[in-house]
């Protein structure tokens, strides 16, 4: 279990006006701003679960995966990852951990990667019969065997993930902390990367935490989401639910054989031909059903379809809610 209670971080950055009299002055006397990163954030996540941890850039997600992950120390607060704080018992933590950060390798870059592996195996000291079953099946299931000896230079960006992700799981973590797994892949390597995350999930019950911006990885991979911005969690919820509770209007696709329907309160045209309509449903006046219910009653219905708000329109409506 992950517990994160009333974290703060701050940092200290440094600042200065443009020109080479600004930066002789700076020499003499610099002037920091002092940048609060994470405002008293809370959450817990349980065994198991799979949560998507979002906000806009400078929010303080990587500076939350930073902590919780053993590589900076708070200014305050408490957390408590399977029974150990990260920053104080950092080789207990990092043996039951696994990072894949989307932007940084931990590949060695200029040797194959199966060199790669066994140094991270000796590093781990993961026994040798664990070590051949698991390369095995990340092997197999991510489809890496034909650049096993390659350098990691020599690898596309979407061989280098799928290779990343092999590496990060090779010692059985019980926590995958994943910073843009899919950055940067075809169609092909996403669908492939997220089939395999919902694995892990799935068979070895692996707690992940996602961050990311691509709304379908979100979609495809999580069921709860916990919203940071401004260093704060804004929000913490069930995806659906958010996405019920942010959509009071859907988009209902109707064919007809009959004549053009007459339309009630709450319905809205907003695209038609002869047979065919798109309507705006407000559904704080009618509900989905009776919209439904009431157009059969006006016409002979073919075939309808509900178009529901999307992830990706769901998180723009809350980045503006919380003026994020």
């Amino acid at each position: 279990m992950i517990e994160v209670k009333h974290v703060r971080k701050t940092f200290k950055v440094a600042r200065r006006n443009a020109g080479f009299a600004a930066a002789v002055k700076t020499l003499l006397h610099k002037q920091f701003e002092t940048v609060e990163a994470l405002k008293d954030i809370s959450f817990t996540i349980p065994d198991g679960e799979m949560v998507g941890y979002i906000g806009p850039n400078g929010a303080g997600k990587s500076s939350t995966i930073k902590i919780i992950s053993g590589i900076l120390t708070p200014d305050s607060g408490e957390c408590n990852i399977n029974g150990y704080t990260p920053w104080k018992h950092r080789i207990q933590h990092v043996a039951q951990i696994g990072v894949v950060f989307g932007q940084r390798s931990q590949l060695w870059w200029d040797i194959p990667v199966i060199d790669s592996f066994e140094l991270i195996k000796d590093i781990y000291r993961i026994p040798e019969s664990t070590y051949r079953k698991n390369l095995q099946m990340l092997t197999d299931l991510l489809d890496i065997s034909e650049i096993l000896k390659t350098p990691t230079r020599q690898l596309s960006l979407g061989q280098r993930m799928r290779c990343e992700i092999s590496a990060s799981l090779l010692h059985n973590p019980k926590v995958l902390f994943l910073d843009e797994p899919t950055i940067g892949l075809d169609a092909v390597s996403k669908i492939a990367v997220r089939e395999f995350i919902k694995n892990i999930n799935r068979e070895q019950k692996t707690t992940v935490i996602l961050t990311t911006h691509d709304m379908q990885d979100i979609e495809a991979l999580t069921q709860r989401i916990i919203l940071i911005g401004k260093g704060k969690i804004l929000l913490d919820g069930h995806l659906e639910d958010l996405k019920n509770q942010y959509s009071d209007q859907k988009e209902l696709i109707i064919s007809y054989s009959g004549k053009s329907p007459q339309l009630c309160h709450g319905l809205h045209i907003i695209k038609q031909i002869p047979g065919r309509a798109e309507l705006k449903i407000d559904t704080q006046v009618i509900s989905v059903s009776k919209a439904i219910s009431y157009l059969s009653e006006q016409t002979e219905l073919t075939d309808f379809s509900i178009k529901h708000t999307s992830t990706e329109e769901m998180v723009v409506k809350l980045y503006q809610e919380f003026a994020i």
